[in-house]
């Protein structure tokens, strides 16, 4: 399975519109356009089709947890006294 299924799938499942995806990605730290989204879900056969890469699956999943659980503490060290 490709990333660009696995990223199709996730869109659906979780029912997620264009404007909500682009938030996502900015949780996530990675910049994207709504033309490049529309690129990756496109056939692959399209003429505009584009690979989804690692780094974008990977920032659309960290975005997703970050908007479902909110942002991780940047200090998660415990000290003992």
């Amino acid at each position: 399975m490709t990333n660009n299924e696995i990223f199709k799938k996730l869109r659906i499942a979780l029912d997620l519109k264009e404007n909500d995806l682009v938030e996502i990605f900015e949780l996530g730290g990675y910049e994207i356009s709504k033309s490049t989204l529309s690129a990756v879900f496109r056939s692959e056969t399209h003429a505009k089709f584009k690979a989804c890469p690692d780094e974008m699956l990977e920032a659309f999943l960290e975005g997703y947890i970050v908007l479902r659980r909110g942002k991780k503490d940047e200090d998660t060290s415990t000290s003992v006294q």
